[in-house]
């Protein structure tokens, strides 16, 4: 039974060691992360259903080669486009947040140092090794957090540019 529980003990003491900020690294990573699973929940389950639907309603059309026709396939087009990049600002914005946490955590992290260091002097290294890992670990937490939305985000955003090209490619004069 200790196999269960030894990394949920290892996971406490983590928060223990990186401080109260941790908690607001790891609420603020659930979001984007939440925000990036809708995205891709979009695209595989939603945007084939969009997508037919806009080329159907272009079909049914009589007039496509109009410049009222070719205003209405803009507008088709650029509505797509918006529903594909709807989540991206905030996906982004919160991985621009986590580094700025990671970093509240470090002053907060050598405040608990120089607290220390106030009580007890200099002398003693291991009350002041706590107020170090609690600099250390959430600086890290955030950016580790920040650059694995990174990478997701810059997918996200290609698969959107992909879809708007794909659907302006079936929108054809006819």
């Amino acid at each position: 039974m200790y196999f269960l529980e030894a990394p949920w003990i290892a996971l406490r003491s983590f928060f223990e060691l990186g401080g109260p900020v941790l908690f607001f690294i790891l609420i603020a990573t659930t979001v984007m992360w939440t925000f990036i699973i809708e995205r891709y929940w979009f695209f595989s389950r939603v945007m084939p259903g969009l997508k037919r639907a806009v080329v159907e309603e272009w079909e049914s059309r009589r007039d496509t080669t109009s410049w009222h026709a070719h205003r209405v396939r803009d507008l088709l087009i650029s509505e797509l486009s918006i529903e594909t990049r709807q989540f991206l600002p905030i996906i982004k914005s919160i991985m621009a947040l986590l580094p700025l946490l990671g970093l509240s955590g470090t002053v907060y992290g050598m405040i608990q140092v120089f607290d220390v260091m106030a009580f007890h002097g200099t002398g003693n290294a291991r009350l002041m090794a706590g107020g170090v890992s609690q600099a250390t670990i959430p600086t890290m937490a955030g950016l580790v957090a920040a650059l694995s939305g990174l990478y997701v985000s810059v997918l996200i955003e290609r698969r959107a540019g992909r879809e708007v090209e794909a659907l302006e490619d079936l929108l054809v004069h006819h």
